[in-house]
Protein backbone atom coordinates (compact mmCIF):
# COMPACT_ATOMS: atom_id res chain seq x y z
CA UNK A 1 0.00 0.00 0.00
CA UNK A 2 1.08 3.35 -0.91
CA UNK A 3 0.79 5.71 1.98
CA UNK A 4 1.33 9.10 0.50
CA UNK A 5 1.29 12.01 2.73
CA UNK A 6 -0.69 14.75 1.07
CA UNK A 7 0.83 18.10 1.85
CA UNK A 8 -1.65 20.89 1.64
CA UNK A 9 -0.36 24.38 1.19
CA UNK A 10 -2.31 26.39 3.76
CA UNK A 11 -0.85 29.64 2.47
CA UNK A 12 -2.37 29.02 -0.98
CA UNK A 13 -5.72 28.20 0.61
CA UNK A 14 -5.62 31.40 2.68
CA UNK A 15 -4.70 33.45 -0.38
CA UNK A 16 -7.51 31.98 -2.46
CA UNK A 17 -9.95 32.46 0.43
CA UNK A 18 -8.83 36.07 0.74
CA UNK A 19 -9.30 36.55 -2.99
CA UNK A 20 -12.79 35.08 -2.77
CA UNK A 21 -13.69 37.39 0.10
CA UNK A 22 -12.31 40.35 -1.85
CA UNK A 23 -14.34 39.41 -4.92
CA UNK A 24 -17.44 38.99 -2.76
CA UNK A 25 -16.94 42.43 -1.26
CA UNK A 26 -16.39 44.00 -4.69
CA UNK A 27 -19.41 42.25 -6.18
CA UNK A 28 -21.58 43.23 -3.22
CA UNK A 29 -20.50 46.86 -3.54
CA UNK A 30 -21.22 46.78 -7.27
CA UNK A 31 -24.70 45.33 -6.70
CA UNK A 32 -25.51 47.97 -4.07
CA UNK A 33 -24.20 50.75 -6.32
CA UNK A 34 -26.26 49.47 -9.26
CA UNK A 35 -29.40 49.25 -7.12
CA UNK A 36 -28.93 52.82 -5.93
CA UNK A 37 -28.45 54.02 -9.50
CA UNK A 38 -31.59 52.13 -10.56
CA UNK A 39 -33.61 53.70 -7.75
CA UNK A 40 -32.33 57.19 -8.63
CA UNK A 41 -33.19 56.64 -12.30
CA UNK A 42 -36.71 55.53 -11.34
CA UNK A 43 -37.21 58.59 -9.16
CA UNK A 44 -36.02 60.87 -11.97
CA UNK A 45 -38.45 59.26 -14.42
CA UNK A 46 -41.35 59.66 -11.98
CA UNK A 47 -40.43 63.30 -11.34
CA UNK A 48 -40.32 63.99 -15.07
CA UNK A 49 -43.73 62.40 -15.57
CA UNK A 50 -45.09 64.18 -12.49
CA UNK A 51 -43.72 67.51 -13.65
CA UNK A 52 -45.56 67.28 -16.95
CA UNK A 53 -48.73 66.35 -15.05
CA UNK A 54 -48.39 69.40 -12.81
CA UNK A 55 -47.88 71.64 -15.84
CA UNK A 56 -51.01 70.17 -17.45
CA UNK A 57 -53.07 70.78 -14.30
CA UNK A 58 -51.84 74.38 -14.04
CA UNK A 59 -52.68 75.08 -17.69
CA UNK A 60 -56.13 73.52 -17.26
CA UNK A 61 -56.76 75.55 -14.12
CA UNK A 62 -55.71 78.75 -15.90
CA UNK A 63 -58.06 78.08 -18.80
CA UNK A 64 -60.88 77.23 -16.39
CA UNK A 65 -60.27 80.46 -14.48
CA UNK A 66 -60.44 82.45 -17.73
CA UNK A 67 -63.74 80.72 -18.57
CA UNK A 68 -65.08 81.55 -15.10
CA UNK A 69 -64.16 85.20 -15.56
CA UNK A 70 -65.98 85.23 -18.93
CA UNK A 71 -69.07 83.81 -17.24
CA UNK A 72 -68.87 86.53 -14.59
CA UNK A 73 -68.65 89.18 -17.31
CA UNK A 74 -71.65 87.63 -19.06
CA UNK A 75 -73.61 87.70 -15.81
CA UNK A 76 -72.77 91.37 -15.34
CA UNK A 77 -73.82 92.19 -18.90
CA UNK A 78 -77.09 90.30 -18.41
CA UNK A 79 -77.78 92.08 -15.10
CA UNK A 80 -77.31 95.48 -16.77
CA UNK A 81 -80.67 94.96 -18.45
CA UNK A 82 -82.23 95.14 -14.96
CA UNK A 83 -79.95 97.64 -13.17
CA UNK A 84 -77.03 100.02 -13.62
CA UNK A 85 -73.63 98.63 -14.58
CA UNK A 86 -72.06 99.45 -11.23
CA UNK A 87 -74.89 97.71 -9.37
CA UNK A 88 -74.63 94.64 -11.62
CA UNK A 89 -70.91 94.45 -10.89
CA UNK A 90 -71.45 94.84 -7.15
CA UNK A 91 -74.18 92.20 -7.07
CA UNK A 92 -72.01 89.73 -8.97
CA UNK A 93 -68.97 90.42 -6.79
CA UNK A 94 -71.01 90.15 -3.60
CA UNK A 95 -72.53 86.83 -4.66
CA UNK A 96 -69.12 85.44 -5.56
CA UNK A 97 -67.63 86.69 -2.27
CA UNK A 98 -70.43 85.02 -0.32
CA UNK A 99 -70.00 81.70 -2.16
CA UNK A 100 -66.22 81.89 -1.68
CA UNK A 101 -66.57 82.63 2.03
CA UNK A 102 -68.96 79.70 2.51
CA UNK A 103 -66.61 77.32 0.70
CA UNK A 104 -63.61 78.59 2.70
CA UNK A 105 -65.54 78.18 5.98
CA UNK A 106 -66.50 74.60 5.07
CA UNK A 107 -62.87 73.83 4.26
CA UNK A 108 -61.71 75.42 7.51
CA UNK A 109 -64.13 73.30 9.54
CA UNK A 110 -62.99 70.13 7.77
CA UNK A 111 -59.34 70.96 8.49
CA UNK A 112 -60.09 71.82 12.10
CA UNK A 113 -61.96 68.53 12.52
CA UNK A 114 -59.08 66.65 10.92
CA UNK A 115 -56.52 68.32 13.19
CA UNK A 116 -58.50 67.41 16.33
CA UNK A 117 -58.84 63.78 15.25
CA UNK A 118 -55.08 63.27 14.88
Amino acid sequence: MNNKLVYKDTRAQRDSFSELLGQLANNSATVVHDEIELAIRGIREKMTAGGSGVITVVIGAGISFAAFMCLCAALIVWLTSFMALIMASLVTASALALVGAIIAFIGYRKLKKLMHNT
